[in-house]
């Protein structure tokens, strides 16, 4: 059984409804993750979703700010779970129950909205940036319980705000001081994900030398020409998943670029991983 996973940090998806729809028309994704929804959970579009075959929504949401959604054509099931330490709706956890002709198992599906960490990489002068190193912890603590219960098939997608790699980021050099790409905020990471050893994706089916970018600037007056951008969206799996996507090989992971030149776009674009299930 092929999943297309798929997440999304949307900028508002009131203002780009029309833009979630088209994408969710044309690549079919079984699981969307949206980031940065910028609504409460009533004011979520759910009659357009369900319409489009999105029966299954789970919404975390706030009032102007953050917020995250997961829409699903598959079964799924709402984990109670606290990652935030200052309460924001920055994540939604759902566990899936996938079914088809050669699977009946079910994974984990953890949607983020990491903090961005704000402008100053300091945690003595900058509580946003506090913040952001508070929320990796709590994550880091979540999956080791996690995993001492037995519960192996992880999947985390979303935007982390980090560029952990080199060629994640149009410049190593020039970003080592920016926020998203400091060597504190990748050391973190790169804890998180080595602790419980799980797979980027990204960097699993491309060469590291590839440069590989999911957002790019507003203030870019060419987006495409300057592309100066930065891959702060991610999706990793546990290690038991591992082979579920390696089988796909390059071609089932895939960063939707066009999407950023579309009509009042988000700054961010979707991607997409195909994961393979067997019982």
């Amino acid at each position: 059984m092929k999943i297309k996973l798929a997440t999304w940090n949307i900028n508002s998806v009131r203002l780009r409804l029309d833009q979630v729809l088209r994408f969710l028309e044309e690549e079919q994704p079984h699981i969307l993750g949206l980031q940065e929804i910028k609504c409460q959970e009533e004011q979520f579009p759910f009659a357009p979703f369900r319409e489009a075959g999105y029966e299954f929504i789970e919404v975390a949401g706030q009032k102007g700010y953050h917020g995250a959604a997961t829409l699903s054509k598959l079964p799924m099931e709402r984990l109670p779970t606290t990652f935030c330490p200052l309460g924001h709706a920055r994540h939604v956890s759902t566990r899936v129950i996938a079914k088809g002709k050669d699977c009946d198992q079910d994974f984990e599906f953890h949607n983020f909205y990491i903090p961005a960490g704000g402008d100053v990489a300091d945690p003595e002068i900058n509580d946003k940036f506090q913040h952001k190193l508070d929320f990796l912890a709590a994550m880091n603590a979540y999956f080791s319980e996690r995993f001492s219960k037995g519960d192996d098939q992880q999947v985390l997608v979303g935007d982390f705000n980090i560029a952990p790699h080199e060629n994640d980021v149009w410049s190593h050099k020039q970003l080592l001081k920016v926020v998203s790409h400091t060597p504190l905020e990748v050391e973190l990471l790169a804890k998180l994900q080595a602790t419980h050893d799980f797979t980027d994706t990204a960097r699993l089916l491309h060469d590291d030398t590839e440069k590989l970018y999911s957002w790019w600037s507003y203030r870019a007056r060419d987006v495409m020409a300057s592309n100066r951008g930065r891959r702060l969206d991610h999706i990793w799996v546990s290690p038991t998943l591992k082979s579920c996507v390696e089988s796909q090989g390059k071609s089932g992971y895939k960063i939707h670029v066009p999407c950023r030149i579309w009509e009042k776009p988000s700054d961010h674009v979707p991607i997409t991983q195909i994961m393979e299930l067997r019982d």
